[in-house]
């Protein structure tokens, strides 16, 4: 049996840990297998850049973040441009597939990668994907590995700026990943106490968010802390098409949303604002306990899937229990925060705004 093994996009806390979860299954399970790791994402597929793995290679990486293979954006939308030097991407891909004489490709990744997954899988390939992002937004599934990890740490920045806010009865914004939904925002925030919390899901009106922090004042509370997801909107901005909203974005003179919240609510309020940003912090260092369990089951039922020729599938899980879910069915879906969910019924049921 022959199996590649590629991780593609932004990495993430535990890309290793699920593919030890796969490799070390296959190397239980099956009697002679060979696993091909493909070097920087879908760029090692089209390139024939790839090395040989060893049982060695997947030793003592449970805990080690990062990718071992390195990783790569390829945009989906395209993978099926032809270049100016007429670069096919897909038929390199399935080229070098059939060279190596794959039994079936692995492949760990967010959204565009199992659009990409997907792709292949209607090209005649066979596919197995796995769902990697820290922004939990891949459809069908109700936790993807990276997520917790990433929680972990945004909330450990929002932590860590409590006290920092107390002792100077400041108004501080930390913006979290997530461009286009909340999960990360909205579980670091309720995580770690946040007063205000802004998603893209929730549009939200400045005036709201400026009542809420005076509110905090009139009751002697001398800091607010706003837990700011990077693709927070305004209503104003919510109104806009896409193309409007993309060209405000491309003539904004503030670095993120986060300032530009911050700009407002310092003129409206006279209070003095800060911005902390952990950025690609939240993507990095060691998978916590919980992504490390969840990446294991992960990658044990990838493997699984492939010695039972069960091709086609994203590895998820739901209501504890780790699922197939048909690719055609997951590529392009997002999963979103609803407006309405009773978490965030919950949440502003003990105070937190969203500035709605």
């Amino acid at each position: 049996m022959r199996v590649g093994l590629l991780t593609s996009g932004g990495d993430c806390q535990s890309l290793n840990a699920t593919m030890r979860g796969v490799a070390k299954t296959l190397y239980n399970k099956v009697k002679d297998v060979e696993i091909i790791g493909f070097l920087e994402g879908y760029k090692g597929l089209m390139h024939e850049e790839y090395k040989i793995m060893k049982p060695s290679d997947f030793s003592g990486i449970l805990t080690e973040g990062g990718t071992i293979i390195g990783t790569s954006r390829q945009p989906f939308k395209l993978m099926r441009v032809i270049g100016e030097d007429g670069f096919n991407k897909v038929e390199a891909m399935k080229k070098t597939y059939k060279k190596l004489n794959l039994d079936c490709l692995v492949v760990l990744g967010g959204n565009g990668s199992q659009k990409t997954a997907n792709l292949l899988r209607e090209e005649g390939l066979n596919v197995v994907s796995l769902p990697k992002t820290i922004d939990n937004d891949l459809w069908g599934t109700d936790m993807t590995f990276g997520f917790q990890s990433a929680v972990n740490i945004a909330s450990e920045a929002i932590d860590c700026i409590h006290t920092t806010a107390a002792s100077h009865g400041r108004v501080f914004i930390v913006e979290v990943m997530g461009h286009k939904v909340g999960w990360l925002t909205l579980h670091a925030g309720l995580a770690s106490g946040a007063d205000i919390i802004l998603i893209p899901e929730i549009p939200y009106d400045i005036n709201k968010v400026v009542d809420a922090i005076e509110k905090r004042t009139k009751e002697g509370k001398r800091f607010s802390i706003l837990a700011v997801a990077e693709g927070a909107i305004s209503k104003e901005d919510a109104k806009l098409s896409k193309k409007e909203y993309k060209a405000k974005l491309a003539a904004r003179t503030y670095p993120s949303v986060s300032y530009e919240i911050g700009k407002q609510i310092e003129e409206k309020t006279g209070q003095e604002i800060r911005v902390t940003i952990p950025g690609h912090t939240q993507r990095g260092g060691s998978p916590c306990p919980y992504d490390r369990v969840l990446s294991t089951r992960f990658g044990a039922a990838a493997a699984q899937m492939i010695i039972k020729k069960d091709y086609g599938k994203l590895v998820g899980i739901k209501n504890g229990e780790i699922v197939g879910i048909p690719l055609q069915e997951v590529a392009g879906k997002l999963k979103t925060v609803d407006p309405n969910a009773s978490i965030i019924k919950e949440a502003k049921a003990v105070g937190i705004s969203f500035g709605d």
